[in-house]
């Protein structure tokens, strides 16, 4: 069973693959609205997860857009 990604762990995220898990989690949002709407879904509880998912990776991009929290350094920078 998949799970939601902790805060903690999309914060080391790049913006980049930021992005891309949100673009990633708002198609299967959509996938499974179509699923629900069809009859076809198995895992109603699928849904709020997703949602959930969405939210915290929102909240991630909105905490370095106001400077509370920042990227990760680049892959190849040493400290």
């Amino acid at each position: 069973m998949a799970t939601g990604t902790p805060a903690a762990e999309l914060r080391e995220l790049t913006e980049e693959e930021l992005v891309a898990r949100l673009r990633e989690s708002k198609e299967e949002l959509f996938n499974l609205r179509f699923q629900m709407a069809t009859g076809q879904l198995d895992n109603n509880r699928r849904l709020r997860v997703v949602r959930h998912e969405i939210a915290r990776v929102y909240t991630v991009m909105r905490e370095r857009e106001l400077g509370l929290a920042t990227a990760p350094a680049g892959k190849g920078d040493a400290a």
